[in-house]
């Protein structure tokens, strides 16, 4: 249905990502849109460019040949060159950027650049210019069950934006679903779990103290609004991340079971998927002039995951290891 004749209550929000043909995030082929900011600071988030939700300018280095196109149009004069004596710059004027200074997000330097190198994270859409790109491929969702699905960042960060945005979906007849922390005022999880089909709603590690250690707030919340929208009959699939010594120990997991433990006889409980910890996002931090926390390899070889998988199982519980 065209969103012409819809009447459509208008919100802006903050988006950094819209993946296309997705088949890891709910049924069927998917579209995904990650929406810009995040409560948590988790120290192995493959999206660290949506943990802000401010404007930010990634710069690729190894593409810039210090031209300075970028410093002549910036407004605010985030980009200056540095004068160096090191060996690698061999004595050369480079490329810098200001992080202290906010990006206003006006990407006359990422239009300037000649070689690429920069690119500015963050667009404001309307709902209606949303609803356009979902739209694009409804005959995907049509033929493979699929939908669109909401992420981030953390989608309920913005969820005025997000609960209109479902409804409209749900209107026509698309299946709808978010990807959460679960971090977030349980108001706004139920204002959006009214139109929300499946919920993929993370359990990053049981234990309080750790939780707070690992991404910086405590769970207490979070397992209490899982609790919650259970209870209430909406469809919950949980997420486990799986990160080698962190969060993989029977003790740990047995934990996480035992507190899923009074969901198995809710048919709108739908398991577990356990997500394997990978390097994806790991480049991203470079270009961000951030610190990416793991220095080892947290990974899992294929015998390992098969052994956690029948550990969990054991639980007679429904799992999936999710690979990418």
């Amino acid at each position: 249905m065209s969103t012409e004749s819809r009447n459509i209550i208008e919100r802006k929000a903050r988006i950094f990502n819209v993946q296309k043909y997705s088949i890891y995030d709910g049924p069927g082929i998917r579209t995904l849109i990650f929406f810009k900011g995040c409560p948590l600071r988790c120290k192995w988030c493959s999206n660290p460019e949506g943990l802000e939700r401010k404007y930010q300018v990634m710069y690729k280095e190894e593409l810039c040949v210090d031209c300075g196109s970028c410093i002549s149009v910036c407004p605010v004069q985030i980009h200056y060159f540095q004068h160096g004596e090191d060996t690698q710059s061999e004595g050369r004027s480079r490329h810098k950027i200001y992080r202290s200074i906010d990006c206003v997000g006006c990407r006359k330097c990422e239009a300037a650049c000649p070689k690429q190198a920069l690119s500015v994270v963050g667009l404001d859409k309307t709902i209606s210019e949303v609803l356009e790109i979902i739209q694009q491929d409804a005959l995907f969702y049509l033929s493979s069950g699929g939908g669109v699905t909401l992420g981030g960042g953390e989608v309920t960060a913005q969820p005025e934006f997000a609960t209109n945005l479902l409804m409209e979906c749900q209107g026509m007849g698309i299946h709808t679903a978010i990807e959460t922390s679960g971090y977030a005022k349980l108001e706004s999880l139920l204002k959006i779990a009214q139109f929300t089909d499946l919920f993929l709603y993370d359990i990053k590690q049981i234990d309080p103290d750790l939780h707070y250690e690992y991404t910086g707030v405590r769970n207490e919340r979070i397992l209490e609004n899982l609790t919650e929208l259970i209870h209430r009959g909406f469809t919950v699939k949980v997420r486990m991340p799986l990160l080698r010594g962190l969060n993989d120990s029977k003790d740990i997991i047995g934990r996480t079971l035992e507190f899923l433990r009074p969901f198995k006889g809710h048919k709108n409980f739908q398991g577990i998927d356990l997500l394997p910890y990978h390097k994806l996002g790991i480049n991203k931090y470079k270009q961000l002039d951030m610190k990416y926390a793991i220095t080892e390899d947290l990974s899992f070889k294929e015998e390992e995951l098969a052994k956690i998988e029948e550990f969990i199982k054991d639980y007679d519980v429904e799992v999936k290891v999710i690979r990418h």
